[in-house]
């Protein structure tokens, strides 16, 4: 994925925040995931619109205490296993 990518939450998925995390319910699949602070951040604002990788760690680095390049380097390894479980629109 490169930085200037877009992505998009799929409809097919549902967040919730419970207990401090977010968890997401794949509803094809039955499928829970956990997310930490930054991926519930992440999620939500993909939720909202579609953003490119590169916006969503702008937005994490400053939100949270990372430099662009490591927000970059995880919101990318997110991104990858969202679409890994079929979380993004079109994947």
């Amino acid at each position: 994925m490169q930085p200037e990518e877009m992505i998009a939450a799929s409809a097919n998925a549902v967040a919730r925040e419970v207990g401090g995390e977010t968890v997401l319910l794949d509803l094809d699949s039955g499928t829970y995931f956990g997310l930490n602070a930054v991926g519930g951040f992440i999620w939500s604002l993909i939720e909202k619109e579609p953003r490119s990788l590169a916006a969503l760690a702008d937005a994490v680095a400053a939100d949270f205490d990372v430099t662009h390049d490591e927000a970059l380097r995880d919101v990318t390894a997110l991104a990858q296993a969202f679409a890994e479980h079929e979380l993004l629109k079109g994947s």
